[in-house]
């Protein structure tokens, strides 16, 4: 399992290592992304999923798990 998570958040894809002991980002929830902005978690729908994927997050979740 990777140290972060991906969650649909201001109209895009952002990963996130904020720990979640339990369960999902609830909506609406300020949360810190890999490419260092808060971001509000949005509702994980089918649709939410194909929001398009933060580059910057995306470039920081791959230096994640290559130093994995």
């Amino acid at each position: 399992m990777h140290p972060f998570r991906w969650v649909p958040a201001d109209g895009g894809r952002h990963a996130t290592a904020d720990i979640r002991l339990a369960g999902a980002y609830a909506v609406g929830e300020n949360i810190t992304v890999l490419c260092r902005r808060s971001v509000t978690v949005a509702r994980g729908t089918e649709l939410a999923w194909l929001w398009p994927t933060c580059a910057e997050c995306n470039r920081e979740a791959h230096v994640l798990v290559e130093a994995e």
